[in-house]
């Protein structure tokens, strides 16, 4: 099997990770771990949503924390080389990043969003696809005018919490519309768990027949029933090379309970256990592929001692097994190093 020798990895905790979690993170702790994660290697990383922060209020400090990051002397010498995102699903929130881009310490990259349901579409945006597409086809030029670049993701690939079945067929038109109207890059989203890795390979087998440069197009699966790094492998095989997770495999949706206080986030919780659901793990990912021989270019022992600290962070232990066992040792791995 011929597998990538190299690949990209974004870090997304500090937004899809910690917006799922059911306390409030202090912005002190996100600014530590995004410090941490650039120390790391982490040239991509989402670090907040500038949507409104009462139905979410996780992310009540997106601009202090990135005023913060922006000021951080941690990571000074290093900043200009990483791509900061923040979501902005919908007018305002494109229009804050566009300010703060403008005032200084805003984001390198906004990410917009589409569903192939309708239903999960509207419930994410308040916008029918029709409307969302023509509200996107309108800001991206402006966001771009301010000096930032847009993701524009495509969600419910492989299937619907709310919908069910999904055409994958509709994402592939979705990603050649965001190319189009300008978006930068493509993100393809398994946000609820639904993919499998069969229909994993299928689906960006038939994305690559379609665009010549994988790099474009970054890979995003949730491991809501535990099948997230065999769809990592089965994208691999497909000959993918960027991706994204979080740490410890936190994430998922919105929570509707933040700190003792009940919060409207998307509704309520697509999942029949709510705490133990999220993303693939950074950490078990870059151990898999650093033992499969995929470079990452990321400083894996620094990262399994992060997530460690994570595991505090939260409160909670996490869904990493690498933070615990550790790496393979060299001389029980099978592997020539030299």
């Amino acid at each position: 099997m011929n597998y990538p020798k190299e690949v990209v990895i974004g870090d997304i905790t500090v937004r899809d990770g910690f917006q799922h979690e059911e306390k409030y993170i202090p912005t002190e702790a996100k600014l530590w771990l995004t410090e941490e994660l650039v120390l790391s290697g982490f040239k991509h990383i989402e670090v907040t949503n500038f949507g409104n922060p009462k139905g979410m209020p996780q992310f009540r400090d997106a601009d202090d924390l990135f005023k913060a990051i922006r000021k951080s002397k941690r990571i000074k010498d290093k900043i200009d080389a990483v791509s900061f995102t923040a979501i902005t699903i919908r007018e305002r929130a494109i229009q804050r990043a566009i300010d703060a881009k403008l005032d200084g310490y805003g984001p390198d990259r906004i990410l917009l969003m589409v569903s192939t349901s309708e239903s999960h579409q509207y419930k994410n945006s308040g916008l029918n696809l029709d409307e969302y597409w023509k509200m996107a086809e309108e800001w991206i030029p402006k966001a771009q005018d301010a000096g930032l670049k847009v993701n524009g993701t495509v969600s419910t690939i492989w299937g619907c919490p709310i919908e069910g079945p999904t055409k994958m067929e509709d994402a592939i038109d979705f990603a050649r519309r965001w190319f189009d109207i300008g978006a930068n890059d493509v993100e393809h989203a398994d946000h609820d768990g639904s993919a499998s890795p069969d229909r994993v390979f299928k689906y960006y087998s038939m994305l690559m027949n379609q665009f010549d440069n994988p790099h474009k197009h970054i890979v995003h699966f949730h491991t809501t029933r535990g099948w997230g790094l065999a769809n990592v492998l089965a994208a691999l095989q497909a000959g993918m090379t960027n991706y994204e997770s979080t740490m410890g495999g936190i994430g998922g949706q919105p929570a509707n309970f933040v700190s003792g206080v009940p919060v409207s986030g998307t509704g309520e919780y697509y999942y029949k256990e709510a705490v133990n659901v999220g993303l693939v793990s950074t950490e078990d990912m870059v151990v898999m592929m650093d033992e499969m021989g995929i470079n990452t270019n990321l400083d894996i022992d620094r990262i399994l001692k992060t997530g460690k600290m994570v595991e505090r962070i939260a409160g909670r232990k996490l869904r990493s097994e690498s933070i615990h066992q550790g790496r393979i040792p060299k001389e029980l791995s099978g592997r020539d190093w030299d």
